[in-house]
């Protein structure tokens, strides 16, 4: 019984060890309209992924949406020095995918998609 908790206890601390420093919430930058959203983003075995949380609009209020649970970021390669690269984002303002990368620095997170050669990005902010 004490090998199970033991083996148990190691496995939590392990797993938080290989946690990657872009995991958590991040909050999304505005839209056209004020409305954002939170993003979760975790490891998906050797990959990044994220699925898209609660909306807000400009005031802060709850809004529902059919996108929230949806995944929003997935294939993302962590290439070192906090850039993560070979990914796909879907941006549910647009309905569309992207290839994207991005790039951590301290509590911000650049995201960027491009799609036959049009690009753009955000700038999110991490919620924890």
């Amino acid at each position: 019984m004490k090998l199970t908790a033991l083996a148990a206890a190691l496995a939590l601390v392990s797993g938080a060890a290989l946690a990657d420093p872009v995991a958590g919430t991040w909050k999304t930058q505005a839209d056209d309209n004020g409305n954002y959203g939170l993003v979760t983003i975790s490891t998906c075995g050797a990959e990044i992924c994220g699925v898209l949380g609660q909306g807000y609009d400009k005031s802060g209020k709850k809004v529902s949406s059919p996108n929230i649970g949806k995944r929003m970021i997935w294939g993302m390669k962590p290439k070192g020095s906090g850039k993560y690269s070979g990914g796909k984002i879907w941006a549910p303002d647009r309905d569309k995918t992207y290839n994207s990368k991005m790039a951590l620095s301290g509590n911000s997170l650049k995201v960027e998609g491009c799609v036959l050669g049009i690009c753009r990005g955000q700038t999110w902010s991490r919620v924890n």
